[in-house]
């Protein structure tokens, strides 16, 4: 006989099942949820209510919005040409905020991964493939992680891409700001020297 209530353990099963919480830290949150009082759970069964109710994917970008097309989209200031193209919605978030890119983006909803058994028609290709046949974009901006699965998955898109006549880059790599060589691996060092520019 378990000493945890039932509405507990069930709480905690369902913290445990996010990504990245593990048991302790799921039993962590149901207790502070507990202590917290009824308003602050009620508060976030409101928000995880309004979560599917209130949000939808732009059917332009794929993106997680508010209204379809999402603000970027529909935003008559973006510039038409470019459109950057991330893994999962958050790297959108983070684009945006560096307050430098003023393009279009596509979010293909993973990255391409036999081990997880993703495919290429798992993911969001098709749409961007779409908006590239309209002629619009000159230049496609891969920004898939610096992983083995978004290397792969960009690759596959330059292949894709290429024969269409649309210019494909990706983002740079290498060192980041304030960072000392004797710290950087190999590989980010080597991708820093063949990411080099003039100064």
């Amino acid at each position: 006989m378990s000493a945890t209530p039932k509405a507990v353990s069930r709480l905690i099963e369902a913290f445990s099942r996010l990504p990245g919480i593990g048991p302790k830290t799921a039993s962590r949150l149901a207790y502070h949820l507990l202590r917290a009082g009824r308003e602050d759970a009620q508060g976030l069964s409101q928000a995880l209510a309004d979560l599917h109710e209130h949000t939808t994917f732009c059917s332009v970008c794929c993106n997680i919005s508010e209204s379809d097309p999402c603000d970027v989209c529909s935003d008559p200031h973006r510039d038409r040409a470019m459109v950057c193209v991330v893994e999962e919605p958050l790297d959108v978030l983070a684009i945006e905020n560096t307050g430098r890119y003023k393009g279009l983006y596509h979010v293909l909803h993973g990255h391409i991964s036999p081990m997880e058994r993703i495919g290429p028609d798992e993911l969001h290709i098709r749409e961007l493939l779409r908006r590239l046949e309209e002629g619009t974009i000159q230049e496609v901006i891969v920004a898939t992680n610096p992983t083995l699965e978004g290397d792969a998955t960009g690759m596959y898109l330059a292949r894709l891409i290429g024969p269409m006549g649309v210019r494909v880059t990706r983002l740079a790599l290498g060192l980041p700001r304030g960072g000392d060589l004797e710290y950087a691996d190999r590989v980010t060092l080597a991708e820093a020297l063949a990411g080099r520019r003039a100064i």
